[in-house]
């Protein structure tokens, strides 16, 4: 370092700092500037970059949790509907059965009914064969009866008694 103090050379060292200025400037000028404005639009893409992730990421959360309300939601419905059908169901279930009842009931009373009147049909029949077949059989008496004289004689007799205890 010694020597380089005792070699020192003003004229020298006024071009060296003169040169090192120009440099300096001319690097401002044509170099420096558009590295920093390299480096700074760099900066402002990984910035807008990382704002941009940011919003997606915002977005991503936003669309799941919209998924989410949606999935609940298709759930309800789906269970909503499914007790609906349930209730559908039990409800035609249940209507089918009182219908059927009512028409059992109603086949029973018919049933009943037909069978009421085949009973007085009947009754009124039989009712018939017996009044025909006792005046006949009154008849067949009577002509027995009345006949022979000896055998009317008694029976007026014996209506006029009849008559008389009344």
């Amino acid at each position: 370092m010694r020597k380089l103090i005792e070699s020192f050379e003003f004229g020298l060292f006024f071009w060296q700092v003169l040169i090192f200025i120009g440099l300096i400037i001319l690097l401002r000028k044509f170099a420096w500037k558009p590295i920093l404005t390299a480096v700074n639009d760099r900066e402002d893409g990984i910035r807008d970059a990382l704002l941009s992730a940011e919003k997606a990421r915002q977005e991503m959360q936003s669309l799941q949790a919209d998924n989410q309300r949606i999935l609940q939601e298709a759930r309800a419905e789906r269970d909503g509907l499914l007790k609906e059908a349930r209730e559908m169901k039990e409800k035609m279930i249940a209507d089918a059965k009182s219908e059927a009842e009512a028409v059992g009931q109603k086949m029973i009373e018919q049933a009943k009914t037909a069978i009421e009147n085949e009973k007085n049909a009947a009754m009124a029949d039989l009712k018939s064969q017996v009044s025909s077949l006792s005046l006949e059989i009154a008849e067949k008496l009577l002509k027995e009866e009345l006949s022979n004289k000896d055998s009317q004689m008694k029976l007026v007799d014996k209506m006029l008694a009849d008559a008389k205890l009344n």
